[in-house]
């Protein structure tokens, strides 16, 4: 059986040396490599602030957890790469029985070769010449390779075939005809441009139709009756489609499932003629805001809740106003996008100091804390434990995460370090 990555290219990331590249590690640690850090383990007192961290509990039972409940529904999960860009959580979902790896650009495609990824689902349109070129040569060259992209109108097609008889493509790229909805993203709004565009992509010597593929998520930005049943819609609207379309494949691919909406993308299209592949991204970070309350294993709709893996760690650096604290941490290092960070605790304290507090706002290096308990609760010099929302814009602002072993712990260690490449 061929690699589902390269494991080497994965493994060689321990021999990195740390330096001032990489704004979470210390001076302390520069000089050193990844896998000295892992076999010293050192405290996370050693780490200065601002800084955030992957939790190695809570990513082991984000991946078990989902990985059981992928296989009782019968899907394939194609996780969305983009959340994380880090080769070494992709190779544990891969480990895990993931099916592939997404990725959302060109850029992103080039670093999962890179790692030798062997089957990629490009989650978008690839138009670009130049690109195609070089998809064509790296196709040509790795007959293990596997890639299908997406199609949303006849003129992508053209511009795809043209791309690729300029580049004098020797294998067929497989493509899936995109679904889009009203007030959505990208992909097809009626039904009969989705069979003329399957009839464009069956004439394009260059291409082959491989499925048909959508995203729920752009249709519902919550988990009230009314986005599930929009969501509800789409999907059964992709179900009756599917069946429409002639492949040119034995086993073609219906792909949907975001990671709030995946149980239904399993419910409705799970009995369908063909391989469900879901491209949840975010179900390994998990958070503490926006997944929090809107994933399928939150609302109860699957089986045991998951765990936030990222925390963000920032120090009080001032106490202006009685009730006023900045923390040295601002939308340059933490996600803000789905929500503002959550004080969960003060290392060496615990949570009573921030019980009540709430960050009020972020600026680009700073932190508000407020409505926390009166002095000396909150003192300049402590260190926040921040809960966070949305990982898919967390992980981009680091490119080297300490993992650590608890983050609930008082004092934790650092047991890996986690390299991102955005």
């Amino acid at each position: 059986m061929v690699a589902s990555i390269d494991v080497g290219a994965v493994d060689a990331l321990g021999d990195e040396r740390l330096d001032w590249r990489f704004k979470a590690i210390p001076a302390s640690l520069h000089g050193t490599t990844v896998a000295e850090v892992r076999r010293t383990r050192p405290s996370l007192d050693a780490f200065g602030t601002p800084l955030l961290t992957l939790d190695a509990g809570a990513l082991d039972h984000n991946l078990r957890t989902m990985a059981e409940w992928a296989e009782a529904a019968g899907v394939a999960l194609a996780p969305h790469g983009k959340t994380t860009m880090a080769p070494q959580l992709w190779r544990r979902q891969l480990d895990a029985g993931a099916w592939g790896i997404t990725v959302a650009n060109l850029p992103q495609l080039r670093v999962a070769r890179a790692f030798g990824v062997r089957r990629v689902m490009l989650a978008n349109a690839l138009l670009d010449p130049a690109g195609l070129a070089w998809l064509a040569a790296e196709l040509e060259e790795n007959p293990e390779f596997e890639f299908v992209s997406w199609v949303d109108s006849v003129r992508s097609v053209e511009l795809m075939d043209d791309a690729l008889r300029l580049a004098h493509a020797q294998r067929r790229v497989g493509v899936c005809v995109e679904i889009g909805g009203p007030h959505g993203r990208t992909g097809v709004r009626d039904d009969g441009d989705a069979l003329a565009l399957a009839d464009a992509v069956r004439a394009a010597p260059t291409l082959r139709l491989a499925g048909l593929a959508g995203y729920e998520g752009a249709l519902a930005h919550d988990a009230s009756d009314e986005g599930r049943r929009s969501v509800d819609a789409y999907l059964r609207r992709m179900a009756h489609l599917f069946g429409r379309l002639e492949y040119e494949t034995d086993e073609p691919i219906v792909t949907a499932g975001g990671s709030s909406f995946f149980d239904q993308v399993a419910d409705v299209l799970g009995g369908l003629d063909g391989r469900v592949v879901l491209r949840s991204g975010a179900y390994i970070v998990h958070d503490d805001g926006f997944y929090r309350k809107i994933s399928p294993f939150s609302r109860g709709a699957t089986g045991t809740a998951l765990r936030s893996a990222m925390h963000g760690w920032a120090r009080v650096v001032s106490r202006p106003e009685p009730a006023l604290a900045l923390l040295d941490a601002g939308k340059r290092d933490l996600p803000f996008d789905e929500g503002l960070p959550e004080p969960q605790l003060i290392r060496g304290k615990g949570p009573e100091p921030v019980e009540k507090a709430s960050v009020a706002a972020v600026n680009d290096q700073h932190a508000f804390l407020v409505d926390f308990l009166v002095d000396p609760s909150v003192e300049v010099g402590d260190v926040v434990r921040l809960g966070l929302s949305h990982p898919c814009t967390a992980l981009d602002k680091w490119t080297l995460l300490p993992v650590v072993d608890d983050a609930d712990a008082e004092r934790p260690v650092v047991v890996d370090l986690v390299r991102t490449w955005f």
